[in-house]
């Protein structure tokens, strides 16, 4: 008898790995220029300057991330994908010129808003600013700059959606590389021209974010043309697909503004311990989002699309087969960083940022804020998973009232430990709120599906934490063996983190080998197939 082949579901999780590897090509791309940009600002910025602009650029990224990134991927996306699958290509398109309509109207209400309640905002998010003479009036300018952002951002959003539908994920994956280009010819370029003419230097920072953000929406044009969503919007209101994403947005938008309630309150608490806080916090920040925007992100912006698909179908034994592919995934490349990032902090951070205006203090603090924020990325990672089968299950409603613990969590935590701890104190709490989060979610899906695969993940996490304990005392002890005097040369003092962190590396890929991760042969084995197309 012929040997059955793969079923659709398992041809589906074959292609995950594929679209991560292009997202994730993307994403490496964006992260190390951003790397570049981070490098910049903290190299030709004060302190005082960059609390400035963190907080600023922080209020528009929060609504983005709210309306854009997270109503849009999660509320847009799911329905998008199931009027496609089960009413057509014509239908879907039509859809989607209604969503463009209605969401246009409703970024540009609420750019002009920002704009004209910029003092409000910078209050909300950044009071203690008050105590500093200037810095809250130079908080507010740069805000009312940057807040148009929200505007291209959000409609580069409702494309990113279109396209990962229609699985085309190189010009999403790519685009917001553009935003960091930006950044950094603007923050060359730019200062001493807009300083000689009156003008807070930081101001060209602001440039650079308009500049991005309206590069991000036209790169998506062409792709968009190609699969005939490049069209005029509407306002198709009463389309049921336009309703039940506005039924799903709801919650959605609901859950998301209590997690970043998070964002809110921690930016308020760093406000008020000095200057740098805001800095140091948001570095650490920067760091911990590039492996979760290398490989976490794009895995879960590529497994979303195959949960929705499976979910129309109705396969829901296949969505636990794959919702446990994805977290395993998720997990290998989330604990090694994890790890990394916990065990290197101060290597890591005197290579990528220590020179100009960051002296040795700021690398000290920094790497404090990023060893107390990396304990978390494995457990972001886990959520960004949970979360995705929620949504692509249509239940909204459960992630918001784990969001409304998850806040009360770090609430407490924050008001606890930023006494005794300071900023460090805030990061710890992001963590801990991650952790309250990811067991909160876990619990809930074990309800709803009856089966997440548990041991199966725990089998696998376990044996990548037992690769990390290797990598992790060679590349500490090879910092140390490296280790340079104080005022040594630029490219002398970069020799600890480059030498610990590759040794980290070769020793985890090595260790993870020998100890038979699955993970790591499904990626070589994932690689070896796309060299063969290629060839």
């Amino acid at each position: 008898m012929a040997e059955e082949g793969p079923t659709a579901a398992e041809t589906e999780r074959k292609k995950i790995t594929g679209r991560a590897g292009i997202v994730a090509a993307g994403t490496l791309f964006s992260r190390l220029l951003g790397l570049v940009r981070d490098q910049v600002l903290a190299a030709v910025f004060s302190r005082a300057a960059t609390d400035a602009f963190f907080v600023a650029f922080t209020i528009p990224n929060v609504l983005r991330q709210l309306l854009a990134e997270g109503a849009v991927q999660n509320a847009v996306l799911p329905v998008l994908a199931k009027t496609r699958e089960q009413e057509g290509d014509a239908a879907a398109r039509r859809l989607f010129r209604a969503l463009r309509g209605l969401s246009l109207s409703i970024l540009l209400v609420v750019s002009v808003a920002g704009v004209l309640l910029a003092p409000q905002l910078v209050d909300l998010f950044a009071g203690g600013f008050r105590a500093h003479p200037g810095q809250f009036e130079r908080t507010v300018t740069l805000t009312r700059w940057v807040f148009p952002y929200i505007f291209f951002m959000g409609t580069a959003a409702l494309g990113v959606a279109a396209l990962n539908v229609h699985q085309r994920f190189v010009a999403t994956s790519f685009a917001p590389a553009l935003l960091n280009v930006a950044f950094v010819v603007c923050a060359l370029a730019l200062p001493d021209l807009v300083g000689a003419r009156g003008h807070d230097r930081t101001l060209a920072l602001a440039a650079g974010v308009l500049l991005g953000g309206a590069l991000q929406v036209v790169a998506q044009w062409p792709s968009l043309r190609a699969i005939g969503y490049l069209v005029t919007p509407s306002f198709e209101l009463a389309l049921s697909g336009v309703r039940e994403t506005l039924r799903r947005m709801g919650p959605v938008l609901v859950g998301l503004g209590v997690y970043y309630v998070d964002v809110v309150l921690a930016r308020r608490f760093l406000s008020e311990l000095g200057v740098g806080a805001q800095s140091y916090f948001g570095w650490a920040l920067r760091l911990c989002d590039f492996p979760q925007g290398i490989f976490v992100m794009a895995l879960s912006s590529a497994t979303l699309p195959s949960l929705a698909l499976l979910v129309a179908r109705g396969e829901h034994d296949e969505v636990k087969k794959t919702f446990s592919y994805g977290m395993r995934l998720a997990l290998f490349v989330a604990l090694a960083a994890s790890v990394l990032l916990v065990a290197l902090a101060e290597p890591v951070v005197a290579l990528i940022f220590q020179r100009g205006h960051f002296d040795a203090e700021s690398t000290r603090e920094t790497a404090k804020a990023l060893a107390a924020q990396g304990l978390g990325i494995w457990m972001v990672a886990a959520v960004r998973q949970l979360v995705s089968v929620y949504y692509a299950l249509g239940d909204t409603r459960t992630p918001v009232l784990v969001a409304a613990l998850d806040l009360a969590v770090f609430v407490a935590l924050a008001l606890s430990l930023r006494g005794p701890l300071g900023h460090v104190g805030i990061s710890l709490a992001v963590s801990g709120a991650s952790a309250a989060q990811m067991v909160m979610l876990w619990v809930g899906l074990r309800l709803k599906l009856g089966d997440t695969r548990f041991f199966e993940i725990a089998k696998s996490a376990l044996r990548t934490l037992l690769a990390t304990v290797p990598a992790a005392a060679a590349g500490v002890g090879v910092a140390k063996l490296a280790a340079v005097p104080a005022g040594a040369g630029a490219l002398r003092s970069l020799v600890p983190g480059l030498a610990a962190v590759a040794v980290y590396g070769v020793v985890f890929l090595v260790a993870a080998w020998l100890v038979k991760s699955e993970e790591l042969r499904g990626l070589v084995e994932a690689l070896r197939r796309r060299r063969r197309r290629s060839a």
